[in-house]
């Protein structure tokens, strides 16, 4: 198997700092698991990484989609695993940076995004296509996150034919269309690291993270998205906020308030779904930095075992 260096955590906890430290000492190279990330002009909301930061360590998967542009769990899956390849190729190792964790769990295993031809059921899709056409898309995902939340959480709803699909497959089999039919198998000898803190400090640092995207030109950069309401680059925290600013219906201290409000909601969920879903070893850098060689030699152990 080969080796995957995995960094996950909520928000403001200092994954791109530690994912540098790592690459330069590891002969790594970043792949970014964060489904904000992706979108060109869109930087400082999403806390991208800066060109100075980045200390001539390469990254991917940051910048390969238009702010206008869909992107789904199953595009990142296909695309981090051949940049994976490629760059086992070149005899570096890959570290995967990212706080979306569903997109984490969806590289590491064999998930299977999508349903088998022979659950179609054409009289059950049309039925799903006029409902679409008479309530619109929102309520159509709505109905499918009442039905089937797993699919929910992995379709956007403005894939209204995926959102079809995944409710024809529910009503013909009684099964998610995301179920697999057997357990996920791993694909990759990862070693996962997860980075957390103090709720109250950790509260704190995303606060103060706001307060520095304020002054650096979020409110400019957040006018970017404001003719594409509906797409899913406009739906993310740190601009949906700004749509009752632009209309005249809050001040940008309201809106940052609201950003702090749903970045720290963001995090505590983070942080839960690492805990249930996958098994991090935890470190909590920010109060005891001198934890770092203790991790390091771990990650050296983990290195040097063959799967």
């Amino acid at each position: 198997m080969k080796k995957v260096l995995v960094i996950v955590g909520p928000t403001a906890v200092g994954k791109t700092a530690l994912s540098i430290e790592l690459a330069k000492k590891y002969n790594g190279e970043i792949i970014s698991g964060d489904s904000m990330q992706v979108y060109r002009e869109l930087s400082i909301g999403t806390a991208k990484v800066t060109e100075a930061e980045k200390e001539g360590i390469p990254h991917y998967l940051i910048d390969v989609r238009e702010k206008e542009e869909a992107y789904s769990v199953s595009e990142f899956q296909k695309e981090a695993r051949i940049w994976i390849e490629d760059i086992h190729q070149r005899g570096k190792l890959p570290i995967v940076v990212g706080g979306t964790g569903l997109y984490i769990q969806a590289l590491l295993y064999d998930f299977q995004l999508g349903g088998k031809q022979e659950n179609d059921n054409p009289a059950v899709r049309l039925k799903y296509e006029q409902f679409a056409q008479d309530y619109g898309k929102e309520a159509l995902w709505q109905l499918l996150q009442e039905t089937d939340p797993l699919a929910a959480e992995k379709i956007h709803f403005n894939n209204q034919r995926k959102v079809i699909r995944a409710l024809e497959v529910f009503e013909t089999t009684g099964e998610s269309i995301t179920a697999p039919k057997e357990e996920p198998q791993r694909l990759y000898d990862y070693f996962l690291i997860g980075l957390t803190t103090d709720r109250e400090l950790l509260y704190q640092r995303i606060n103060q993270r706001v307060d520095l995207m304020m002054a650096n030109g979020l409110p400019e950069e957040a006018t970017k998205i404001k003719d594409i309401p509906k797409t899913q680059a406009a739906l993310g925290i740190g601009y949906k906020e700004f749509f009752p600013y632009f209309q005249g219906q809050a001040t940008l201290e309201e809106v940052a308030e609201e950003i702090k409000l749903h970045s720290r909601r963001y995090a505590k969920r983070q942080l839960t779904w690492f805990r249930n879903r996958l098994a991090p070893y935890w470190i909590d850098l920010v109060q005891y930095p001198e934890t770092l060689p203790e991790l390091e030699k771990t990650i050296i152990q983990w290195l040097e075992v063959k799967e």
